[in-house]
C-alpha cells in the first residue's frame, strides 16, 4: 500500500475498533483490504471477500427489483426518505462466525462482530431483517430497498400519520 493508504487505513482500523466493530483476530486466515477512492475524494475500506463469497452457501431470500418498488409510488404525492446510516453494522455477526470475517493487515488481523460490506449473503440478510421490522406496512406506504426506506402516502395527513406509525 500507498503511504497515503496505510495511514487511512491506521485511522479507520483504530474509528472501527474504537466504535466497537470489529476486534483483533487470532484466525489462521484472513481476506485482504484494499481501498477505492470515493467522489468526494475520501477512501473506503474494502475487504476483498471473494475466496470467503465462493465457499458460501448462498441466501436465496430475494432483493426487491428497484422498478417493481417504483411502482408502488405512482399515486402517492407526500415522500420521506430514511437512509439508515451504515446499516449492515447495524447487525451484529451471528456469534461464531466473526472470524470468517477476519481481514489481514499490516497492523494485524482484525475481525469484524458487525455485517461488513462485501460478504455476498449480506444484501438478503439485510433485506430479510427490514422486511421483518417493517412487514405491517410494506407495499401499503412503505417500500425498502437495502438500507433505503421510503415512506408514500396520497396527503399530507395520511403522510403524518404513516411517518409516526413507522418512526414510533
Amino acid at each position: 500500500m500507498a503511504p497515503k493508504e496505510l495511514a487511512e487505513l491506521r485511522k479507520q482500523l483504530n474509528e472501527l475498533l474504537d466504535a466497537g466493530l470489529i476486534q483483533p483476530s487470532k484466525a489462521p486466515y484472513g481476506a485482504p483490504v484494499l481501498f477505492q477512492k470515493k467522489q468526494d475524494g475520501t477512501m473506503r475500506m474494502c475487504v476483498d471477500y471473494r475466496a470467503l463469497n465462493k465457499a458460501t452457501v448462498k441466501n436465496k431470500y430475494p432483493v426487491p427489483l428497484v422498478q417493481d418498488l417504483m411502482d408502488r409510488l405512482s399515486k402517492a404525492c407526500w415522500f420521506t426518505k430514511l437512509d439508515l446510516r451504515a446499516g449492515y453494522w447495524q447487525v451484529r455477526i451471528a456469534e461464531g462466525d466473526e472470524p470468517k470475517t477476519t481481514c489481514v493487515t499490516r497492523y494485524g488481523s482484525y475481525e469484524f462482530l458487525v455485517m461488513p460490506f462485501g460478504l455476498t449473503n449480506a444484501p438478503a440478510t439485510f433485506c430479510n431483517l427490514m422486511n421483518n421490522v417493517l412487514f405491517d406496512y410494506l407495499d401499503d406506504f412503505v417500500v425498502v430497498y437495502l438500507d433505503d426506506i421510503v415512506i408514500y402516502s396520497r396527503t399530507l395527513e395520511e403522510h403524518v400519520n404513516h411517518l409516526s406509525m413507522v418512526l414510533s
